[in-house]
């Protein structure tokens, strides 16, 4: 049975261990590519035969990346932060306010999320187009300023809440407001947190509406510059992959600092 036991172990960490490779390749890949010159980009092999920063250096004069990245960072905190504070009050209202229509509002925002955003872009385009906020980074937060997937998710959190800790915080005097603020909010900080993680991640990863709204590249996110590499005329894969790395490592680096967090987002949202 020991026997048995181990060689199970023995494979388990070898699935894992493939499964962390086939993982990390892509990211491999990428990195050694940005720095191999054009006659080398498409050869088989494993590490630059004749390493060039070249990809690096047209890549930055190319297009200005330090500001399409802080556009980056600019719309994703914008949409975390609108997100979080909408779906915050939606959700409590719909949980502790009872009145008629509530599940009606709520069979409503679970169907209005099967309408993928596509259907609804042109009409949002030509709204955002007669407010003239073309080119404007708040053109691109507005139509993500509400999430039904953050208002679903805190609405099970909600749920879940002890009703003793609030009708103990009503007896008190405090207002709906005051027992958000200072009673719900304090008691589900990870949940909290763990959602906005994934609202920046899907805020960073946002590509087809900048690209819709903005054209200037000094008013898009990086996103919308790295498609500036591949074209009809040429391709050009090597400062491609350069451009790719550089907008990588902020991602990289929050995920290395929040990792956990980040792992227990993705279970906690996932399982739901």
């Amino acid at each position: 049975m020991r026997r048995k036991g181990k060689l199970l172990s023995v494979i388990q960490h070898l699935l894992m261990i493939i499964m962390c490779i086939i993982a990390i390749f892509p990211i491999y890949w990428m990195l050694i590519s940005s720095f191999k010159n054009e006659s080398e980009i498409f050869t088989a092999s494993f590490i630059p035969l004749k390493p060039t920063i070249e990809n690096y250096v047209y890549a930055f004069s190319e297009m200005p990346i330090v500001r399409m990245m802080f556009n980056s960072f600019i719309i994703s905190i914008l949409m975390t932060v609108l997100q979080l504070i909408t779906s915050l009050l939606a959700g409590y209202a719909l949980v502790r306010w009872k009145f008629k229509g509530s599940f009606f509002i709520y069979t409503l925002l679970s169907l209005s999320w099967l309408i993928p955003f596509q259907a609804i872009m042109i009409p949002n385009y030509v709204l955002i187009n007669q407010m003239g906020l073309n080119e404007q980074l708040v053109g691109v937060v507005l139509p993500f300023a509400v999430s039904t997937f953050a208002i679903l998710s805190l609405y099970q959190s909600f749920k879940a809440f002890p009703v003793a800790l609030i009708e103990a915080a009503r007896l008190d005097g405090e207002s709906d407001f005051g027992i958000l603020l200072h009673v719900i909010l304090p008691n589900m900080k990870s949940t909290v947190a763990s959602l906005g993680i994934l609202l920046f991640i899907n805020g960073w990863n946002e590509y087809l509406w900048p690209m819709l709204i903005t054209k200037q590249m000094e008013n898009a996110p990086i996103q919308i510059g790295l498609k500036s590499f591949v074209n009809s005329d040429v391709n050009m894969w090597g400062s491609l992959m350069a451009a790719t790395t550089v907008s990588c490592l902020p991602i990289l680096i929050i995920y290395l600092v929040l990792q956990r967090q980040i792992v227990d987002s993705f279970v906690k949202f996932g399982i739901k």
